[in-house]
């Protein structure tokens, strides 16, 4: 019969075997004390009320995900859509109670049909289509995130402000997200353990030949698997997105990675047959401390990715070597109310041995935080752009000027990960907070927070939205696309056909640049659009697309790419006719863009001197920190950066 827990082999006695025994069949516990009572010992703002708080946040979505996709690995399966299924449910919701005024309960329940038919899809692919499960999720994992960029046309939605709340706290310290957890964890272990569909997908994934051949109906149990898929991923969805204050279509990439590792990580196996709500949740948790703790010990973003993948791999191998040491499985169902209570008992001894310890550490942190410097944090929306890149070199060289303590972190343009990563400097006592926000809408609630906690925040390039910030230090992006758009048409003489490569969707960057090159562009009637598509802001995805619109439109006069990396990939697509026959404007300014416009490939580069934006961004936080008087609004100017001047351009 499947299984669902693990218990040590008998042989084992005494105090020793006892310990053992408890390692061997709680590992992933014993994982999360270790990680609790080091990130403790190392860093003195982890044990705070605020901050563990702030953990239990963080884990919410990425639990609840976990909680659904529980359901599909205890029965052999997979379920790679969740994180686009998760958009494209809160996409649903935020659009039909706004856009199609649709009454708030029905567009909540419209969302969850939503989830429940994704994952209605999913089961049916994989049972009558006799499609792996990989290959099912992975289809719908694109179809998802396509469905949810199309309806909210790649724009963040609005989130009605009535299911807003749940992102908020309940008595002013209770987050809501975590109570949601709590309850649909809850759910998840009484699906599991006292239900007739939970030992179905036990017997399912333990041998699902076996369990067809015993009478159960293997294909309808998979549709409803992969259907509590899809609603959990709903659920999660609308946390997220309330959290947010708006559906962001690009929300939840890579989720689905997570949710798998937490589940992974919780004792679940891949092959099926085993898992447990209780050890999907301490996975959630652990990748939530982990991340938490990084940002607190301003451990590099690049770096934090390492780790966790470190945490996984030695997860699955510790999982290998209990087993190979001595846990063997207990029948699903099987265990009685003495294996019960005693792994009640075994939390309740975990749960005082942490706190004492955790106690006596801390202890250790009294009094330290005094005579430190100014400690500054950094978030920038992503650091796999060179032009951000120069807005963290140019703030780590200012800050090591005026000896000011600085944290950078990544958000990978993940607007709740940025929300983490807020939430993470809003405890850990920072003097101030300099954002470069992946979507100035859903950096709001985040820095709402801090200017509750009277932390002092400075929005470099992009501005916040709905809360209150000391000072924007940023360029015009809309100013910079009408400048591109009037470089490029200048230089073609005010006539032909032109293709314009878009950002990524959704972002605030990329609406604004395209944006404002289209109305710079009205100026010239001669000039026609010929094709607009999606980069992602990515030199390769440059080049791909770039490739793809040439054989559709050979013969196109210009290029508008919204960021220099871009211009870039269609510069290497060109090839010979790159500023020749073809004129092509990129934006930022970066080191490889200017290079390019020296050697006459790239026409221009809209350039925002990025190193001179973390410069004066990490000056106005230190002032705000010291309460001295900061310019609402510092702009740094753009300029048209051609072959003429390029010589005489810094950056």
């Amino acid at each position: 019969m499947a299984t669902d827990t693990l218990k040590s082999k008998p042989g084992a006695q005494g105090a020793t075997g006892g310990l053992r025994r408890l390692l061997l069949d709680n590992g992933a516990l014993t994982a999360l004390i270790v990680l609790v009572i080091a990130m403790s010992a190392l860093s003195g703002d982890f044990l705070t009320a605020d901050n563990l708080l702030n953990v239990g946040v963080q884990a919410a979505v990425t639990a609840i995900l976990a909680f659904g996709v529980t359901f599909v690995i205890v029965s052999a399966g997979i379920d790679l859509s969740v994180g686009s299924v998760a958009a494209l449910s809160a996409t649903v919701l935020a659009w039909s109670a706004t856009e199609a005024g649709m009454p708030v309960v029905l567009a909540v329940l419209l969302s969850v049909l939503t989830g429940m038919a994704c994952g209605l899809v999913n089961g049916f692919l994989i049972s009558y289509g006799k499609l792996p499960p990989f290959i099912a999720t992975l289809a719908m994992l694109s179809v998802g995130r396509g469905l949810s960029l199309v309806i909210s046309q790649g724009s963040p939605i609005a989130f009605p402000d009535s299911v807003s709340h749940l992102g908020d706290t309940l008595g002013g310290w209770l987050p809501v997200p975590v109570l949601v957890m709590i309850v649909m964890g809850l759910i998840t272990a009484f699906v599991l353990g006292r239900t007739y569909i939970g030992r179905s997908m036990y017997a399912i994934g333990g041998n699902e030949e076996a369990a067809r051949l015993s009478g159960l109906r293997v294909k309808r149990q998979k549709l409803a698997i992969y259907a509590f898929s899809g609603l959990f991923a709903a659920a999660a969805g609308i946390v997220l997105a309330s959290r947010l204050s708006s559906a962001q279509p690009q929300a939840a990439q890579g989720y689905e990675l997570d949710a798998i590792a937490a589940v992974v990580i919780g004792g679940a196996s891949l092959a099926g047959g085993t898992g447990k709500a209780s050890g999907t949740l301490i996975g959630a948790l652990i990748l939530a401390v982990l991340r938490n703790g990084l940002n607190l010990l301003s451990v590099s973003a690049f770096w934090q990715q390492v780790v966790i993948g470190v945490v996984i791999a030695l997860a699955v191998l510790f999982d290998t070597l209990r087993r190979k040491a001595g846990a063997t499985p207990v029948a699903a169902g099987a265990s009685g109310g003495g294996n019960r209570g005693r792994q009640a008992l075994t939390y309740v001894i975990a749960a005082v041995v942490a706190v004492a310890v955790v106690g006596a550490t801390s202890l250790l942190h009294n009094g330290s935080s005094g005579g430190k410097d100014q400690k500054i944090g950094l978030s920038l929306s992503t650091l796999n752009n060179p032009f951000f890149v120069q807005i963290r070199n140019g703030a780590e060289e200012e800050a090591k000027k005026l000896g000011v303590d600085l944290t950078v972190t990544d958000a990978q343009n993940d607007a709740s990960q940025q929300a983490n990563q807020l939430q993470n400097f809003v405890s850990g006592g920072l003097s101030a907070v300099v954002v470069n926000p992946v979507d100035s809408d859903a950096a709001g609630p985040s820095v709402r927070a801090a200017n509750k906690d009277g932390i002092p925040v400075i929005a470099v390039d992009r501005g916040v939205n709905k809360a209150q910030t000391s000072a924007l230090v940023a360029s015009d992006n809309v100013e910079g696309g009408q400048l591109g758009a009037k470089a490029l048409a200048d230089k073609l003489g005010g006539k032909g056909t032109i293709v314009i490569l878009q950002g990524q969707a959704g972002t605030s960057a990329s609406r604004e640049r395209g944006a404002g090159f289209a109305a710079g562009l009205k100026a010239y009637p001669g000039i026609k659009v010929v094709a607009k598509q999606p980069a992602d802001f990515d030199r390769t995805k440059g080049l791909d697309v770039m490739t793809n619109l040439l054989q559709a439109h050979p013969d196109v006069d210009g290029v508008f790419a919204e960021n220099d990396e871009m211009a870039l990939g269609a510069i290497k697509a060109l090839g010979a006719k790159a500023g020749k026959s073809v004129q092509v404007v990129g934006f930022d300014g970066t080191p490889d863009g200017l290079k390019a416009v020296e050697a006459g490939t790239l026409y221009a580069s809209v350039a925002q001197q990025p190193r001179e934006l973390g410069r004066i961004a990490v000056q106005n936080a230190l002032r705000a920190a010291e309460d001295k008087k900061v310019e609402q609004t510092v702009k740094v100017p753009v300029k048209v950066v051609t072959k003429e001047n390029v010589a005489g351009f810094e950056g």
